[in-house]
């Protein structure tokens, strides 16, 4: 007995027409969107300059072959390098992404939004520098924000309802379909087309999670999302030659990315796209965490001035409980040697420990010097984590999306400090009154370690100016952090 395999082609799935139809035609129209991507922006620029001060990051930037210029490329901030759209977004992405301290987007699925402005700032500066030797106008930055609320969204929104690490699958999935269909937007695509160049990213084989996860943690999850930042780039660009799509891409029956990759589930939304991700995303702004720490950082560094006023030191600790929410334990509870910096920005224990000891957390407290200390691997054996089913339920709730950590410290002679509670971090919505000013103290302390004061000013001059940001041509605040 036989059954015929029908060869009929079905209409594109809804979840690629919704993306397109977003991308294409869907007007923001939020002063806060607005306002949140261009702090956004000099986040994720500063959080790219802080990170070309380790070696490790970049020897993996400029041409794919050395010495390569090209004419009118994309320009990578913080460095001289001018290269193709695909390869500036790598350089970018990965820069962005390297310390763990750009924006966060917490959900069913995680993930840093901003990874996207790899892909979205490299092709925009290209075109901009070609539109210029055809005497057409460049691109405005306000364009560059357009394409991260957009991009934002789009990642935010499917992360919502849809966990990818539960199946295995990393992250920046994500950020290779929301960069495709922003950047073929740009590009000028038709509406056919973003269609195909979305198919084409589900179709890719995707990133597994094993680079952040124990045994196997390291280095690539530095460099994951300037990957599919600029795979997205390429993407794009095969799809403007008319290159065909795959419009069952999700819902083919065997071959699909549902049967094969999502046990067999189709994805759920719980919004449709506008421009809520955007406005709720959460800032990295004290300290280069993994996310779901961030809370416990706060706590411990408030535990670490308490010991000094009770003069007691971290060698009198008996025992750290940690309240947490369920992801924190998932991704970050963690035992057992830490073999790198990437191994040790992904353990809350070595965050707690290390907060506790010194009163600090910097990128440089993951390097291997700092971690030889022989009392962060004893105050780190000392902290147990517990779920909350309160925290895990807040975590989830769309009008909370709490990120909680409660540590309560006990003393080898009985004693025991009260619970320290924190459940919202100081870069969440909540808290933004209170966060922008540091998230700017932030950037003027990264462009200061890269840039004369003369060049400092004048970005200044423009990065925190909601207007005069809006209305520049693209090319010529990239020329800013150029060295």
């Amino acid at each position: 007995m036989t059954s015929h395999i029908s060869n009929v082609r079905s209409k594109p799935d809804k979840v690629l027409t919704d993306i397109a139809d977003y991308a294409l035609t869907y007007e923001i129209s939020s002063a806060l969107a607005y306002e949140t991507a261009r702090n956004c922006l000099i986040d994720t620029l500063g959080c790219g300059l802080e990170a070309l001060e380790y070696p490790a990051c970049t020897k993996l930037l400029g041409p794919i072959v050395p010495g390569t210029t090209v004419s009118n490329g994309a320009k990578v901030p913080g460095t001289s390098f001018q290269l193709d759209p695909v390869q500036a977004a790598f350089n970018i992405g990965t820069t962005i992404r390297w310390l763990d301290f750009n924006d966060t987007w917490l959900a069913a699925e995680w993930g840093h939004p901003s990874d996207n402005l790899g892909g979205i700032l490299a092709t925009a500066d290209w075109l901009s520098r070609n539109n210029l030797t055809t005497s057409k106008a460049p691109l405005t930055m306000r364009d560059v924000l357009t394409a991260m609320i957009k991009a934002h969204e789009i990642q935010g929104c499917i992360a919502l309802e849809n966990s990818f690490n539960k199946v295995g699958l990393d992250h920046v999935v994500l950020v290779k379909v929301a960069s495709t269909a922003v950047v073929a937007q740009m590009l000028g695509l038709t509406r056919d087309q973003i269609i195909n160049a979305v198919s084409l990213a589900w179709v890719d084989g995707q990133s597994l999670r094993t680079y952040r996860h124990a045994p196997n943690t390291g280095s690539r999850k530095s460099w994951a999302a300037g990957d599919a930042t600029s795979r997205a780039v390429r993407l794009a660009l095969i799809a403007k030659t008319g290159e065909m799509g795959y419009p069952s891409v999700l819902t083919a029956k065997t071959w699909g990315f549902y049967d094969v990759s999502f046990k067999g589930k189709p994805f759920k939304f719980q919004r449709r796209y506008g421009s809520y991700v955007m406005e709720n995303v959460l800032f990295k702004i004290s300290y280069p965490a993994e996310f779901h720490a961030q809370t416990a950082v706060e706590a411990a560094m408030q535990i670490n001035e308490q010991l000094k006023r009770l003069g007691k030191k971290p060698e009198d600790i008996k025992r750290i409980t940690n309240r947490t929410h369920e992801a924190c334990i998932r991704i970050i509870d963690k035992k057992g040697p830490l073999n790198n910096p990437a191994d040790r920005d992904h353990c809350v224990q070595y965050m707690v420990a290390v907060s506790i000891i010194f009163g600090r957390l910097t990128a440089a407290d993951y390097e291997d010097n700092v971690a030889a200390d022989p009392r962060i691997d004893k105050l780190r054996a000392k902290i147990v984590c517990v779920e909350n089913k309160r925290y895990t339920k807040d975590y989830h709730d769309p009008k909370k999306r709490s990120i909680a950590n409660a540590l309560t410290v006990e003393f080898h002679d009985g004693t025991k400090l009260k619970e320290i509670v924190c459940e919202y971090p100081i870069g969440h919505k909540r808290r933004r009154q209170e966060g922008i000013p540091l998230l700017e103290a932030k950037f003027r302390t990264n462009l200061a370690r890269r840039f004369p004061k003369e060049r400092q000013d004048q970005i200044l001059a423009v990065s925190l100016d909601q207007r005069k940001l809006e209305s520049m041509a693209v090319n010529e605040y990239v020329d800013l952090y150029v060295v």
